[in-house]
């Protein structure tokens, strides 16, 4: 009778279910050694904030985040004038203290939330809420909720709204909170007072000049605005929110933004054709991760001429399996770099049942380490999102 129970109560599940289930097994086997081994470099680290270093550049105040724009460089014509673009190429002598500072800070956390999902040890929390109250609690070291001073442009911009893109590196960080929010060495006061920025940091990205600029981008910049937004969102259960990005990835960012063939046209624009594919890919895949609900599926969701997420996977997935297959010109930089482990793969796999995906996404690199890579691939610790 046990085995007819258990007979029955699998016929329930779907495939894609039962995929699920089986792909997150697997990941978290092949992901385990490495997801312990960086806890424990986590549970040594110190926290770095937005206040530890600071930029004569910025015309922001000790808490704000400040960055450069990275694709901007002084003009030879004239040296001492307004900095030029010069699409993909990042410049390396801009200002990223803040931005590898919020990296770190998500490689800490993300490592921590994924220890503590596998072994529920609370001393991977206790060394999490250090960093937690240092970012968004302490009023020493705490950063202020806007992105104001992000990607400035020497002569020409204190802040753009392109540089809101930098803190899709807080995704994992409000992800972190949700896989661990539970624990007993999270308290309330701190939990709420962490959620209200997250909350405060909502309005301004849908109130200030610059993150409705974002908002209403045209390629991948809106693609993350919606992703980040969405992330933060479901920490502090903003469920209005969540609905709005919703009816905006079906009805602006997946008709607008893709092609009938999967492709998306305004990033194979660019000089970076392949990692820009892959990276708005990458961003469209956590959207449907992120907001997908049983009553609105948008892995399942198809617009009326067939663009579908499924669609995209497809059409981008021989190129990574085979970047030999690649028919545009390479990466004006980074070429040999991409791709890597990538989300679509992974969540792409678990989602429709896609074996050779998620074999693909074992065969790359699981822990990358150049730095333009990791700038442009915010999720990087996939056990916490399943």
């Amino acid at each position: 009778m046990k085995r007819l129970g258990l007979f029955y109560l699998f016929t329930l599940l779907s495939i894609t279910s039962f995929a699920q289930v089986t792909i997150k097994l697997q990941a978290q086997n092949v992901l385990r050694k490495q997801v312990l081994a960086e806890a424990e470099w986590a549970m040594k680290q110190s926290p770095v904030t937005v206040t530890a270093e600071s930029s004569p550049l910025s015309t922001g105040g000790k808490h704000d985040f400040f960055s450069q724009a990275d694709y901007f460089w002084p003009n030879p014509a004239n040296p001492s004038g307004p900095y030029i673009n010069r699409d993909g190429e990042t410049n390396p002598a801009n200002f990223i203290a803040h931005r590898k500072a919020m990296i770190r800070f998500s490689t800490i956390i993300g490592a921590l939330a994924s220890a503590y999902q596998l072994t529920s040890n609370e001393k991977y929390v206790k060394q999490a809420v250090i960093h937690l109250k240092a970012w968004f609690v302490n009023t020493e070291t705490l950063m202020n909720p806007n992105l104001a001073f992000s990607q400035a442009v020497i002569g020409s911009s204190t802040g753009r709204s392109w540089g809101i893109i930098d803190t899709i590196h807080l995704m994992e960080v409000a992800q972190g909170i949700v896989v661990m929010e539970k624990a007993k060495s999270l308290n309330k006061n701190d939990l709420s007072k962490i959620k209200k920025w997250f909350a405060d940091y909502i309005l301004w990205l849908n109130t200030s000049k610059n993150g409705v600029a974002e908002k209403v981008a045209k390629n991948n910049h809106s693609a993350c605005w919606v992703m980040q937004v969405a992330s933060f969102a479901k920490l502090v259960k903003d469920e209005a929110m969540l609905d709005s990005l919703r009816w905006m990835y079906k009805n602006v960012q997946l008709p607008n933004q893709m092609a009938t063939d999967g492709s998306f046209p305004l990033e194979l624009a660019r000089t970076k054709p392949y990692g820009y594919s892959i990276f708005n890919l990458d961003a469209f895949t956590m959207i449907c991760q992120i907001l997908s609900t049983p009553k609105d599926n948008l892995w399942k969701y198809e617009t009326a001429d067939g663009k579908s997420i499924q669609k995209g996977i497809t059409y981008l997935y021989p190129f990574v399996a085979d970047k030999s297959k690649w028919t545009l010109k390479p990466d004006v930089m980074f070429w040999n770099n991409w791709p890597v482990a990538q989300p679509f793969l992974i969540f792409g796999a678990s989602q429709f049942n896609n074996y050779d995906w998620y074999t693909t996404w074992k065969k790359l690199d699981l822990k990358p380490i150049n730095e333009e890579v990791i700038r442009n691939l915010p999720i990087r610790h996939p056990l916490i999102w399943m």
